[in-house]
C-alpha cells in the first residue's frame, strides 16, 4: 500500500521500519470513530463551502459504506497499513477516486488522532461506568441481605470493635461511587474537540470548529492548536483514575481471599469463579480473585509507561506519542475483564453468619464499649482506658472474654461495675448503640444502602 506521504521520498521505507512505525495492530479498534470523525469533518467542509454539498454528500455515504462493509466483515482491515486512518482514507480513495483525497482538506493526521482517541476513550469510559455502577449494586445487595450479620471489625488486621457484614461492604460502595465521580470528572475535561487544530498551527481555511464539535457531541473545542494535538492528560487522568478503581478492586480482592480461608471462613464463593488444584484434590481456590489483585499491578505499569513517555517530549507532537494507545486500551481491556467476573463473584459470594459472629467474640473487641460503660458512670475515658486494659489482661490470663469475668472480678478493678455491664458489653449492644451518622448501627446501615440505592437510580 502506497504511502499518504510518499512524494518527498526517493527510497522505499525499510521493511523492519515499516513494521516498527505501523500502529494499525493497535489502532484498527477505533475504526468506528475514525468514520465518526471524518464524517463530521467532511459535514462541516461541505457547510463552509470548502467542499460542494454533493461532494460532502458522497463521501459521508461512501464512509458509511466503508464503516458497514467493516461491521459486517465484508471489508477486512488491512494489517499492511500504516495505521487505521490511513486504511480507512485508502478504501475511500479507491471507492470514490479523487473525491476521496478531498477529505483530508484542513486536517492531519495530528489532530485526526486526537480526536478518534477522545471519541473512543468516551466510548469505552461510558461503558466502564455502567460495569461499575453493576458492581455498586451487587455489592449493596449483599449489604441488604447481611445489614445484621455481627462480625469483627479490624484495624492492622487485629479484631477491634464488633460492626456488620453489611456495613462493612457499604465501604466499598463508597469508594466505588468515588471511582465513577472521578471518571465523570475525567471525562468532562476529555470531552473537547481537538479536531481543525491540524498538524499543530491551525488551517488558512474557513473551517467550523464550533460545528465538528457539535456533530461529535463535545462541550467545545480546544482552545489552542498546539496543546491540541500535544495533550494526552485526559489518557493520563482515565489511568490515574483506572488505577485507584483496580486499588480499591484488589483491596476487596484480598478481603474475599482471607474470607474464604479456612483460617477466616466468613464466605464461600461460588463454584463458577474458584479453580481446584491439580493435585490435592480438597482445594477450592480464589483464583479470580487473586488475578483481579494481579492484573492492579498491570494497570500501575500502564500508567507509569505513558507518563514517563510524556515526561520529556517537546511540542508539539511526536511519534512517542502512538505510544498512548497501547498502554490506555491495555488498561481498558483489564478493567472491563475484571468488572465483568468480580460483579458475578460478588452477587452470588454466600456469608457464612455463624463464623463470622464466632470470631466477634474473641479477641476482646467490646473492650472499648467496656470503657465507655465506665465513662457514662463519670470517670475519665483515660482514666477508663486503663482500667480496661488491666480487666482484659486479667481475662488473657484466666482464658476467658469479658463477658465471662464475674462480676466480683470486675469490681476489683472498679467499684462502678453493675450487673447491667453484660447488657452493655454483649455483641448485639455494642453495635446497636453505635448511633453516629455512618457508623455501624442498624439506622445508619440502613441510611448508607438507601444513599447507595439512590445514587443508582
Amino acid at each position: 500500500m502506497e504511502k499518504m506521504w510518499a512524494g518527498r521520498f526517493q527510497k522505499e521505507l525499510d521493511r523492519e521500519a515499516d513494521d516498527f512505525n505501523s500502529s494499525i495492530h493497535v489502532d484498527q479498534r477505533m475504526f468506528r470513530q475514525d468514520i465518526r470523525g471524518s464524517v463530521a469533518h467532511a459535514a462541516m467542509l461541505a457547510k463552509q463551502g470548502i467542499l460542494t454539498e454533493q461532494e460532502g454528500q458522497e463521501i459521508i455515504e461512501a464512509l458509511g459504506g466503508i464503516l458497514q462493509d467493516i461491521e459486517d466483515g465484508a471489508l477486512a482491515i488491512d494489517p499492511e497499513a500504516e495505521d487505521i486512518h490511513m486504511f480507512i482514507e485508502s478504501v475511500l480513495t479507491k471507492r470514490i477516486g479523487d473525491l476521496g483525497k478531498k477529505l483530508h482538506t484542513a486536517r492531519s493526521r495530528n489532530d485526526q488522532v486526537a480526536v478518534d482517541i477522545r471519541l473512543y476513550l468516551r466510548d469505552e469510559t461510558a461503558e466502564i461506568l455502567g460495569l461499575i455502577k453493576e458492581l455498586i449494586g451487587a455489592v449493596a445487595a449483599q449489604a441488604k441481605t447481611n445489614a445484621n450479620i455481627i462480625m469483627p471489625g479490624y484495624t492492622h488486621l487485629q479484631r477491634a470493635q464488633p460492626i456488620t457484614f453489611g456495613h462493612h461492604l457499604l465501604a466499598y460502595c463508597m469508594m466505588l461511587i468515588r471511582d465513577c465521580g472521578r471518571l465523570e470528572d475525567a471525562m468532562k475535561r476529555m470531552n473537547q474537540n481537538p479536531l481543525g487544530a491540524c498538524a499543530l498551527a491551525g488551517t488558512t481555511y474557513n473551517t467550523d470548529r464550533a460545528e465538528t464539535a457539535k456533530l461529535l457531541g463535545f462541550d467545545g473545542y480546544t482552545l489552542n492548536s498546539i496543546d491540541s494535538v500535544s495533550d494526552r492528560d485526559f489518557c493520563l487522568e482515565l489511568l490515574s483514575a483506572f488505577s485507584v478503581l483496580m486499588m480499591h478492586l484488589s483491596r476487596f480482592s484480598e478481603e474475599i481471599i482471607l474470607w474464604s480461608s479456612w483460617e477466616f471462613k466468613f464466605v464461600e464463593l461460588d463454584d463458577s469463579y474458584t479453580t481446584g488444584s491439580s493435585i490435592m484434590p480438597q482445594k477450592k481456590n480464589p483464583d479470580m480473585a487473586e488475578l483481579v489483585r494481579g492484573k492492579t499491578g498491570r494497570v500501575y505499569g500502564d500508567l507509569m509507561a505513558l507518563l514517563t513517555t510524556l515526561k520529556g517530549l517537546p511540542l508539539a507532537y511526536n511519534k512517542d506519542m502512538q505510544e498512548d494507545k497501547e498502554a490506555i486500551f491495555d488498561s481498558i481491556d483489564t478493567v472491563k475483564k475484571c468488572l465483568r467476573v468480580f460483579t458475578p463473584m460478588i452477587a452470588t459470594m454466600k456469608a457464612i453468619p455463624e463464623n463470622m459472629y464466632a470470631a466477634a467474640g474473641k479477641g476482646f473487641i467490646n473492650a472499648t464499649d467496656l470503657a465507655d460503660y465506665l465513662v457514662k458512670k463519670g470517670l475519665p475515658f483515660r482514666t477508663a482506658y486503663k482500667i480496661v486494659g488491666q480487666t482484659v489482661a486479667r481475662a488473657i490470663e484466666e482464658h476467658k472474654v469479658l463477658d465471662a469475668l464475674s462480676l466480683e472480678t470486675l469490681k476489683e478493678f472498679s467499684p462502678l461495675f453493675e450487673a447491667d455491664v453484660y447488657e452493655e458489653i454483649s455483641l448485639q449492644t455494642c453495635v446497636s448503640k453505635r448511633i453516629s451518622a455512618g457508623g455501624t448501627g442498624a439506622d445508619s446501615v440502613a441510611a448508607q444502602i438507601e444513599f447507595v440505592e439512590d445514587y443508582l437510580k
